[in-house]
């Protein structure tokens, strides 16, 4: 009877805190990984990833083109202007690949980084004619693994912290919701020769919102 009793409390115990942790780790042969719920631009340690769109556009506004102000991208923007981003871009060396459909504005690789203090800004959705950010599920997949490359390339010895990417406005070519791009981004990450060296973590960092569960994730230990 007693060990009974005892196996349900155990029970009721882990579910609880299934139900309310707020950050699952995954600890690999040569990596970790920490998912967590959190505001990125309040973490004040390690590098942050910001994700723009293909020209690193920094017009805040409704404008289809524009950043939108509730987006990371926007937050980010509002709380550290960047003045003359070209200057930023020529600075890090980086050199533009293509033109973007909208307005034939310079485009650089999706995945591609440009250091700024603590904060890495990366080139990510693609721009169509109208100025609205797509993606195929193929063109994300490539701008995961260059964002990888780079994130080894630029992070030092600092943990990385990022948001699930394409999780809000970007228009996939299929339907794809916030737990299944954590999944795609975890499996890629994994796959990918290039990690962070432990001790070191990449954190992905999102929002509670409804339909999303931090227990669902690819891998995590149910």
């Amino acid at each position: 009877m007693f060990y009974a009793t005892f196996r349900c409390y155990k029970i009721v115990v882990y579910q609880y805190y299934r139900k309310h942790r707020k950050y699952v780790c995954i600890k690999g042969k040569s990596y970790n990984i920490s998912v967590e719920y959190g505001d990125l631009l309040q973490i004040e340690k390690g590098k942050k990833v910001i994700n723009f769109d293909e020209c690193f556009s920094t017009s805040i506004g409704e404008k289809p083109e524009d950043i939108k102000k509730d987006s990371v991208c926007g937050q980010y923007l509002t709380k550290h202007p960047i003045e003359d981003i070209q200057q930023l871009i020529i600075s890090s060396g980086v050199k533009p690949s293509c033109k973007s459909s909208f307005n034939q504005k310079d485009s650089y690789t999706l995945g591609t980084i440009i250091p700024r203090g603590d904060f890495l800004l990366m080139a990510f959705a693609k721009l169509d004619k109208d100025g609205l950010g797509k993606m195929t599920y193929s063109q994300y997949l490539e701008c995961l693994n260059t964002l990888w490359v780079q994130i080894d390339r630029y992070h030092g010895t600092d943990d990385v912290y990022l948001p699930i990417l394409g999780s809000r406005i970007t228009r996939f070519d299929r339907e794809l919701t916030q737990q299944e791009l954590l999944d795609i981004m975890l499996s890629s990450y994994r796959l990918s020769p290039k990690k962070l060296k432990q001790p070191n973590t990449l954190h992905i960092v999102c929002k509670e919102r409804e339909g999303f569960n931090l227990n669902d994730a690819y891998g995590i230990d149910r």
